[in-house]
């Protein structure tokens, strides 16, 4: 904290930041984590439609070199807020977000949080007011500012068929103790109340086809059911609930308006608060499509990230054409001396070196990385929740180590692309060696963890990438990356690994944990537990390399060529890239962290498993991993994934699983070659039984003392985030 700061906005040490993060209720903390995925940590924040202004104090308060600016309609609430909320680096001010509030090019960022809705619900439920709010906002932003919305989203059209329970109250219209279904039939008449029209059809089922005793079937619009949904529990004050319209933009209605205003898109991800998923979904209703397919649970908030370009530059990219190959990837076989089965495994020339250049502050460890950096083959696959990266991400610094040496190439590439004079450079710290996706991509990740003076201006990178832009570079706070993770705010896992080992090193712990609790319950019925000392390792070499085999292969290089388009629809660059992905699995990934609770202590379970790209990077193949699945195309969404690697779990592992936890927010393990996208879960172990194969349980304090050991991306990943979860990570020895 700066010295001249204003000590009724110190907040004390890191544990008094943690303590006050905790307080806060779930949607605060994933609000404060969203805008920190995306803004840097400096600069001038505007936080539109503030109500209470309880949201502007927590982003003033945990980011104090962020000048905050409250506004809102209302006079009263303003006044109300600036008597409650005093900070040197907070202010509040009347004003209509619909209108300009700020002078042109004047702010960093904006965030509208759960505030459209209002726009378009007390405007005559037009839906096109909330464009025309984006458009007067969009001018009052600087040239690289964000604009984030986080609000409802229209699903969509199409009809489901929904149950709900008519034994949960009374037949009564009274709200406070009417059943779900009674209360349903009341909004289907009164919802939009303001309308000439209110009301939307609702047509009751008489087919009860596994229909719950005490329930009720209806037919609907999916909006309908969405808007119903995600108010039902909300009954003090239904009749105010009845007057709005939560949604009113498809997720493509949004990124087309952002876009035509040159916004590029960064996120565009729906949203599901487990809260609300556990407490006021989940056997509360069930809901099918009109082919009577099971949905997954509909999106509590949305999240859209849009970044302001130059006149000119990009702002959407579209897979164009197939183009020939570039020859960068190259496919090979190995095959098991033992068995004779054949992988697939594509090797990138060249290793690659993550540069984190970090420096403290007032207290605060920031890090350097590039943001906004153009990866469009993450478009190439749809994902299992919705979500869709716009093609521009935050991720390290990096550079392909060809001929000069590990330091001279890292000073190098650090004036080159972030203008940091080997002067500036403090001093070098060694990282860790993995590898992001071993089962497929013969990838080796080194990274270096660089101390150099404080820097916070931005910087243009060097252009490189071959469309308009190649990103910039900005300080973002360490725990605000690990905070966006943990709500799916940052998909980059190379990022967030370094933070974690960043943090390690410096003797600091990772903050308070975010995302989902972990609540392990006792394991029933243990299996063989083991110190990770007391395994024994296998050096085998069980691969050859092999010729081209007959029969189908599991992995494929594609080449696409891309096409970035500006504002105006014109394409501003073309640009062919290579990627890798299954041939007739999906690119989404199901990674399982298997816990287990004995005695006191926590365990997990691992495999060792033989891979050929550890034993061209090692020389023997044996790597220990977590369990981790593709998912078949033909599994569309989350819940079915579960369900299937449920399965998995059990027939191959014997895993007998209780709950399942999302453990953070999806990552893409290695954007620059494959769309695919990696879900973490936790399972809560309660026994383990015989089958094929055995997982070996260690005690996640062994794998956490020994992180630096671990290879594989998504055990090292899968292990930071549960032990975070878990309240195992304070500050911890240095492993240098």
């Amino acid at each position: 904290m700066d010295e001249t700061a204003d000590p009724t906005q110190h907040r004390g040490d890191a544990q008094a930041y943690d303590r006050y993060l905790r307080g806060m209720d779930v949607s605060m903390r994933q609000k404060v984590a969203l805008t920190a995925a995306h803004l840097l940590g400096e600069g001038r924040v505007a936080d539109m439609g503030m109500g209470s202004g309880k949201g502007s104090h927590a982003l003033a308060s945990l980011y104090p070199r962020l000048s905050v600016m409250g506004v809102d309609l209302d006079p009263v609430m303003v006044e109300r807020a600036q008597d409650a909320h005093r900070l040197s680096n907070l202010a509040f001010r009347v004003g209509d977000i619909a209108k300009p509030v700020f002078e042109p090019g004047s702010l960093d960022g904006i965030f509208d949080s759960s505030v459209l809705h209002h726009v378009t619900s007390f405007g005559g439920y037009d839906r096109e007011s909330a464009v025309r709010a984006l458009e007067c906002q969009v001018p009052q932003l600087r040239e690289g500012g964000v604009l984030i919305v986080r609000d409802f989203v229209d699903p969509g059209p199409g009809e489901v068929i929904l149950d709900v329970p008519a034994d949960d109250g009374d037949a009564s219209e009274d709200p406070r103790i009417c059943s779900t279904a009674a209360l349903l039939e009341r909004f289907s008449r009164e919802f939009r109340s303001l309308h000439a029209t209110p009301g939307f059809p609702l047509q009751s089922v008489d087919d009860t086809t596994k229909l719950r005793p005490g329930w009720r079937r209806y037919r609907l619009s999916k909006t309908h059911a969405v808007e119903f949904l995600l108010r039902k529990d909300y009954r003090l004050d239904w009749e105010g609930e009845a007057k709005e319209e939560y949604t009113y933009l498809t997720q493509e209605a949004f990124e087309a308006s952002f876009q035509r205003l040159g916004l590029r898109v960064l996120a565009s991800t729906p949203l599901r608060n487990p809260w609300i998923l556990r407490h006021r979904f989940q056997d509360h209703f069930a809901w099918r499509d009109a082919e009577g397919q099971p949905l997954d649970p509909p999106a509590t908030n949305y999240l859209i990230v849009g970044e302001k370009v130059r006149p000119g530059d990009g702002v959407r990219f579209e897979a164009a054409r197939s183009h020939p190959s570039l020859g960068f990837l190259k496919l090979e076989r190995h095959r098991h001396r033992g068995t004779g089965q054949v992988f697939d495994l594509v090797r990138r020339p060249f290793r690659t070196l993550d540069m984190v250049p970090f420096f403290e502050e007032g207290g605060e460890l920031y890090v350097l990385a590039r943001m906004a950096y153009p990866r469009p083959i993450l478009l190439a696959a749809p994902t299992l929740d919705g979500s869709r990266s716009g093609g521009w991400v935050t991720e390290p610094l990096n550079v392909l180590l060809t001929d000069p040496p590990l330091g001279l190439a890292l000073e190098q590439a650090l004036q080159a692309d972030a203008g940091i004079l080997p002067g500036q450079i403090r001093r070098v710290l060694e990282g860790t060696i993995y590898y992001p996706s071993p089962g497929g991509i013969l990838e080796e990740i080194t990274s270096a963890l660089v101390e150099v003076e404080p820097v916070f201006a931005q910087e243009e990178l060097a252009p490189r990438s071959g469309f308009s832009t190649s990103g910039r570079v900005g300080a973002i706070a360490a725990l605000q990356i690990l905070r966006a993770a943990q709500v799916g705010g940052l998909p980059d896992a190379r990022l967030e690994l370094n933070v974690y080992d960043l943090l390690r090193k410096r003797h600091r712990g990772p903050g308070a944990w975010i995302g989902e609790e972990l609540e392990l319950r006792p394991c029933a019925q243990a299996p063989a537990l083991s110190e990770l000392d007391a395994l024994e390792w296998d050096a085998g070499r069980t691969f050859e390399p092999v010729e081209a085999l007959p029969g189908p292969r599991f992995l494929e290089l594609q080449c696409t060529e891309f096409q970035e388009f500006a504002a105006d629809g014109s394409v501003v660059a073309r640009q062919p890239l290579e990627y890798v992905a299954p041939r007739t699995f999906s690119t989404n990934t199901l990674a399982v962290a298997a816990l287990l609770r004995h005695e006191g202590r926590v365990y997990m379970g691992i495999a060792r498993e033989d891979l050929p790209a550890a034993q061209a990077f090692r020389g023997h193949s044996n790597l220990l991993v977590t369990p981790a699945w593709r998912i078949p195309r033909e599994i569309k969404s989350l819940t079915p994934a579960r369900a299937w690697v449920k399965e998995r779990m059990q027939r191959e592992y014997g895993v007998c699983s209780g709950n399942v936890w999302e453990l953070g927010g999806r990552y893409h393990p290695t954007p620059g070659l494959t769309p695919e996208v990696v879900f973490p879960v936790a399972f809560e172990v309660q026994s383990v039984s015989e089958a094929p194969g055995q997982l070996l349980w260690v005690p996640l304090e062994s794998l956490l003392a020994r992180a630096g050991e671990l290879r594989d991306g998504h055990l090292r990943i899968l292990c930071f985030r549960a032990a975070h979860a878990l309240g195992m990570m304070g500050a911890t020895a240095s492993e240098d």
